[in-house]
């Protein structure tokens, strides 16, 4: 058996495939349990979001993983093949603790992507389907991902605009759960700083674009809503936080919208970003006493102090997930040596109690203890020692010798001459 993580995130897929590999959650124990019931498939754990769909198994044949998960969506392997990758062993390993600490998301270093693994792990044990090595792997992952986060600034630092927009409404409303956020277009810069303020969970987001099933289609992967480009000067009022990136040549907001707004909204304050390149507000917008509006430049200096230290706190956490790599190889490594043990232990048991046995015999008859206690030890020395002798005697002389000398430790034991110089 090996450690297998098989899916495909948003660096490898777009979502128009990441839609169709989709799990539901309803249905996921249900996959969980005929997944396993492949053939030689041990244990297995699925996470699906937004941006990911990952199996984490136990199997020889990772093939045999990837089969099942085209079949199970009705697609032909072919069609996904291009869009998967496949770790093994140590590279699952780092693969599942890099995604746990934020490194492996969309935006770097969010920490929602942990609480789904957890979940993740939850549903594959209430199932059935985590065995000991998944579930060994889930618990080091957790471990790591609380080590990265509280001894690096992997979340603290803004390398993106999309993150920039975020860290500037905060520093007006503190918390953005009680924000309600209006983005202002459909394009990538505004999925992307949906994405972002999604992680914050604020209390409403809502898409307004020109076409509308673009705006419905961005909602729904964020759990918001979708109304009209036209209709942004009525609800502007509505939203603490304004986002924009059209490709207008002229501007969506005004002065005179603004100002409406803030009456409407008496005089509380509203965070206004302007992402787009002419404009989509009215610089003029920056007059009004209670408008905080940020353009593209000046989000573009927060962005380039944040790329050094974030550089910095990166090489931190790939540190800290070397040696919780490192650790969980060598459990693994161990695990692996068990039933060797146990079958050298039971043999060396067998041997014992032949030799014990043989002993009481000669005791019952009588004959000397000295000689019975001589014969029980040559006995076993003798029977302990056949089979290394033997495999010293069959096998490749120098190689042979080193490897009964390491397991023996006899460089480490004293010679008779040193006993004796003693």
């Amino acid at each position: 058996m090996q450690l297998v993580a098989l899916g495909l995130n948003h660096q490898t897929a777009p979502i128009a495939i990441r839609e169709r590999l989709a799990f539901q959650p309803e249905r996921l124990s249900q996959a969980l349990e005929e997944l396993v019931a492949q053939p030689r498939i041990a244990e297995a754990a699925i996470i699906s979001t937004c941006n990911r769909t990952e199996i984490y198994c136990a199997t020889p044949e990772p093939q045999q993983a990837a089969n099942w998960l085209a079949t199970y969506h009705h697609l032909a392997l072919a069609d996904i093949a291009p869009y998967l990758y496949t770790h093994p062993d140590d590279q699952a390993v780092r693969h599942v603790f890099r995604v746990a600490s934020g490194l492996d998301s969309m935006v770097l270093g969010e920490p929602q992507i942990l609480g789904q693994l957890k979940e993740a792990a939850r549903t594959a044990e209430t199932a059935g389907t985590l065995g000991s090595t998944l579930h060994r792997l889930f618990q080091k992952s957790f471990s790591v991902a609380k080590d990265v986060r509280s001894n690096t600034a992997i979340g603290e630092s803004v390398v993106s605009m999309a993150a920039a927009s975020v860290k500037l409404s905060e520093r007006i409303f503190g918390s953005m759960r009680d924000t309600r956020v209006l983005f202002i277009g459909a394009g990538e810069m505004i999925a992307l700083a949906a994405a972002h303020f999604a992680g914050c969970q604020p209390r409403r987001m809502s898409v307004a674009n020109r076409t509308l099933a673009r705006a419905e289609l961005l909602a729904q992967r964020v759990q918001g809503d979708a109304l009209p480009l036209a209709s942004v000067g009525e609800r502007l009022a509505d939203y603490d936080v304004v986002v924009s990136c059209t490709g207008s040549p002229l501007p969506i907001i005004g002065r005179g919208m603004a100002e409406r707004a803030l009456r409407q909204r008496k005089q509380r304050p509203m965070v206004m970003v302007d992402l787009a390149v002419p404009r989509d507000i009215e610089p003029e917008v920056a007059r009004l006493s209670d408008v905080f509006l940020y353009t593209v430049d000046d989000l573009a200096q927060i962005v380039s102090a944040g790329k050094a230290s974030r550089a910095a706190a990166v090489q931190d956490a790939e540190r800290i997930i070397d040696a919780g790599v490192a650790d969980f190889t060598s459990w693994a490594e161990g695990r692996e040596a068990v039933p060797t043990i146990r079958a050298l232990r039971s043999q060396a048991e067998a041997l014992r109690h032949e030799e014990l046995a043989r002993a009481m015999r000669a005791l019952s008859r009588g004959e000397s203890p000295e000689l019975v206690l001589e014969h029980l030890s040559r006995g076993l020395v003798n029977k302990l020692l056949h089979a290394p002798s033997q495999f010293l005697n069959r096998a490749d002389a120098d190689r042979a010798a080193k490897t009964v000398r390491d397991v023996f430790q006899l460089d480490a034991l004293p010679s008779r001459d040193d006993e004796n110089n003693q």
